[in-house]
């Protein structure tokens, strides 16, 4: 079992930052791909960015590209999702998602293991 507890969350004016962080315990942080999604009411989850075990393999969903970076400290077992230039479109719920496999995935019915989720509001 993995326990991941999400944080950083909060309201902001576009075009600003916040870090979102993901904090793992329980098995072994480290083999495991690692996963921020997004949710609205109504909507279906979302993927935002991927990272492997590692964290020197990522991939994102087209529209956070060159604004979002997610990265991963295992040492801390903590991910992280450094957003820049939010938009009133990035405004959800975040949460990140472990995969017991080798591999990372953009489809949440992929991964295992869900944090709580932390929202993210942007005004326009």
């Amino acid at each position: 079992q993995v326990q991941l507890v999400e944080s950083g969350g909060g309201l902001v004016q576009a075009g600003g930052s916040l870090r979102l962080s993901c904090a793992a315990s329980g098995r072994t942080f480290s083999g495991y791909p690692l996963g921020w999604f997004r949710q609205v009411p109504g909507k279906e989850r979302e993927f935002v960015a991927t990272v492997n075990w590692s964290g020197d393999s990522t991939y994102y969903r087209d529209s956070v590209k060159d604004r979002f970076t997610i990265s991963r400290d295992n040492a801390k077992n903590t991910v992280y999702l450094q957003m820049n230039s939010l938009k009133s479109e990035d405004t959800a719920v975040y949460y990140c998602g472990a995969r017991d496999s080798s591999y990372g995935s953009v489809y949440r019915y992929d991964y295992h293991y869900w944090g709580q989720g932390t929202q993210v509001a942007v005004s326009s």
